[in-house]
């Protein structure tokens, strides 16, 4: 045996860390080395009791190595325990949170260091543990396994960043969390519903897209009864194909009643069966199965709906009654068109939009009656024009058109309401989008879409506690929808709150749902906070869930601005120029950015140029002349012309048209910042929106 293969060795390795200590020591530092002291002491004396090797520190974290699963385990839980004992009667200032990642696998030892493949996985599964909480893979769960006093909850497979394979990942249930899991359980709301993806046992794969649409329609008609709350359908996609219990899904939609079914097709005969439990206790509350024919497919949604409500007891008024058995189309090849439109309008891409597009189109040539198909219409124009700045004039007034029509048709199908309201809102006329917004939602309480929708009117008015109310239902109606969560924790930015937006965005993140664009705005906000390394992670992710995303591009060429790298960030910015030319909005956008970077470098010649070209932007639509004055009101700020700014401003603010998030973001990023807040009209602009004080040293 080779002197280097008798250092190899099969470990059990524990990676620990402190939360939010980097924020601490910011505000306090002799504080957090005085706990940092005191946490090391309560964890040593766990690493003895239980035969740990400690390798190392690293900063405020220990890398430890076992000789067994076993006793990695059961000294995870010992530290647990113990800083729970430790922090009991504490203020939050001098709580020590920690959290801990153990692996099983090779380790090679050097001296007096170890590194390896378990060192690797342990720190990409440390992360991944709540705080308080201890996370562990699939090597180590099979040694300890009935062995271990505590249950072991998996959290699914996962992706870790330099790992070759998936793996398993699970979680300690700590006894406090057991007591406290019971207690939620028993309290779930049962009138708080989530209908799961269909499953399709078709022989034509192609038909999967039908399941996906019945799953569509069934939360569509029973979001219209009054007295239940349905989570919305982007959160409930996430479930397809899962093994989790029901339980475990209705803990983390929060919900009381689980509805799950399956579908098969073949020619004209669907097969369709459905069942309702109650996600706390795991008992069925009804189970139906449908032999129809395609025809009487609208007939099984409005009898699911019928005794959902049946057996949750909640009493259907009458006009509810006529909405539920009500039929959107009476040719099945229509529905059909529909069906495969609204499958690739929720991926939301450019090409799938393009594709539901053509379905739509199809849907009302074959019944030019169908309400809901003009909607899916105008919904397709309005994500062309809004999310990829495609022929934005003649996409909005074929929008209004299509909207018309369906109105015509049924004035009242909520989906119209609520795309009517959004149109409104892009023109900027928020209390005539407001009018339509309550509309939809007294026709469809429970439809996420239209509160989203309605919290963009009532923060354009800067009425700031109906919106947070407003997006604070959409999360709740779709708490995994990762648009409504980036607004969220936007409008939380808005407030000052941005801690609290961290924390509900990388809560989402830990269950897999954030897109690069979101990604890209958690590292912003890592920015802000003075985070840099946190936000270069960030963006690292993002980048591989969609190379390309200039959300993130632009978010790069700002984290190589405040490192003070301006050559590479102006190298980022100008490529992002470039390959945004296709959609004018972003190159625009990235023109501003350049400014503010020539202003920081001093090449002021140049940042006027900037100013030029964003001068010559066409203003023939409200939403032009709302976004050309965003860009140069930040722009004016940056090269120091407080008198063009403010002008700008007030002007916006009287048309409802300002972004306030920007104010915010300003002492961050404009170079001549002070100018602007030492201006005896600062004060005067934050009152007009209802912004508490933003000035220099405001950032946390």
């Amino acid at each position: 045996m080779s002197a280097d293969e008798a250092k190899r060795s099969l470990a059990a390795v524990m990676i620990t860390d402190i939360v939010g200590y980097t924020e601490k020591t910011q505000r306090n530092e002799s504080l957090a080395m005085s706990l940092l002291e005191e946490h090391r002491k309560v964890l040593r004396e766990a690493f003895g009791k239980h035969v740990g090797m400690e390798v190392k520190t690293m900063g405020d974290a220990f890398l430890v190595k076992f000789q067994s699963a076993l006793a990695a385990v059961r000294c995870a839980y010992e530290i647990q325990r113990s800083l729970r004992e430790f922090n009991a009667g504490r203020d939050e200032e001098r709580r020590v949170v920690v959290r801990i990642g153990l692996h099983m696998g090779d380790v090679i030892e050097e001296g007096h260091d170890i590194y390896g493949d378990a060192v690797n996985v342990a720190s990409r599964i440390e992360p991944l543990a709540d705080p308080g909480g201890v996370c562990l893979t699939r090597q180590v769960y099979d040694q300890v396994q009935n062995k271990f006093e505590l249950p072991l909850a998996s959290l699914g497979t996962r992706t870790l960043k330099n790992v070759r394979v998936s793996l398993e990942v699970y979680k300690i249930i700590m006894p406090w969390e057991e007591s406290a899991s019971s207690k939620d359980d028993s309290v779930l709301p049962r009138g708080r519903i989530a209908i799961l993806p269909f499953v399709s046992f078709s022989p034509d794969p192609n038909d999967v897209y039908f399941a996906d649409g019945i799953t569509d329609e069934i939360i569509s008609t029973v979001a219209g009864i009054s007295g239940l709350s349905v989570i919305s359908r982007t959160s409930v996609m996430g479930y397809k194909g899962t093994t989790k219990k029901v339980w475990e899904i209705g803990k983390e939609l929060g919900v009381g009643t689980i509805l799950e079914g399956s579908l098969k097709k073949a020619g004209n005969r669907i097969r369709v069966t459905a069942q309702l439990i109650d996600a706390a206790t795991d008992r069925h509350l009804w189970a139906q199965n449908y032999d129809k024919d395609l025809d009487d497919v609208f007939e099984v949604q409005s009898d699911i709906a019928k005794r959902i409500s049946d057996a949750l007891s909640i009493r259907i008024l009458a006009p509810e009654v006529e909405q539920i058995d009500r039929r959107p189309t009476r040719s099945a090849e229509a529905y059909s068109l529909y069906l495969k439109g609204r499958y690739l309008w929720n991926k939301r891409r450019l090409e799938d939009l393009k594709g539901a597009l053509e379905y739509f189109d199809r849907a009302v040539a074959e019944d030019p009656d169908f309400a809901l198909g003009y909607v899916g219409k105008a919904d397709c124009q309005l994500l062309l024009r809004n999310n990829f700045g495609i022929e934005p004039k003649m996409n909005l007034e074929s929008a209004k058109r299509m909207v018309a029509r369906a109105l015509g048709l049924d004035p009242e199908l909520a989906e119209a309401h609520a795309t009517r309201g959004l149109i409104l809102q892009t023109e900027f006329e928020p209390q005539e989008a407001e009018q339509e917004f309550r509309k939809a939602i007294e026709l469809k309480p429970s439809y996420a879409t239209a509160h989203h929708w309605y919290f963009f009117a009532l923060r354009s008015q800067y009425r700031w506690k109906e919106a947070l109310s407003e997006i604070e239902r959409a999360v709740e109606l779709d708490p995994l929808s990762p648009v409504i969560i980036g607004n969220y924790a936007g409008c939380l930015f808005d407030l000052g709150r941005t801690q609290e937006a961290v924390r509900q965005l990388e809560s989402a993140d830990k269950l897999g749902v954030l897109t690069a664009s979101t990604l890209a705005g958690l590292a912003m906000l890592h920015l802000y906070l003075g985070r840099q390394a946190d936000a270069a992670a960030c963006l690292e992710r993002a980048s591989k869930v969609e190379p390309g995303d200039l959300n993130v591009l632009e978010m790069e060429g700002f984290l190589e601005y405040l490192g003070g790298n301006h050559s590479r960030a102006k190298a980022v910015l100008e490529r992002g120029m470039e390959e945004g030319a296709k959609w004018s909005a972003y190159a625009q956008k990235f023109v501003m950015d350049l400014v503010i970077l020539y202003s920081k470098t001093g090449e002021r010649e140049k940042a006027l140029e900037g100013i030029a070209k964003l001068e010559a932007m066409p203003e023939e639509m409200k939403y032009e002349l709302a976004y050309k004055g965003r860009l140069l009101a930040v722009a004016y700020a940056a090269v120091g012309d407080a008198e063009r700014f403010f002008r700008m401003y007030e002007r916006m603010i009287k048309a409802n048209m300002a972004d306030v998030r920007d104010l915010r973001l300003m002492p961050l990023i404009i170079p001549q910042a002070d100018l602007i807040y030492k201006d005896h009209r600062w004060a005067d602009l934050l009152n007009s929106v209802g912004l508490e004080d933003i000035g220099k040293g405001a950032r946390p």
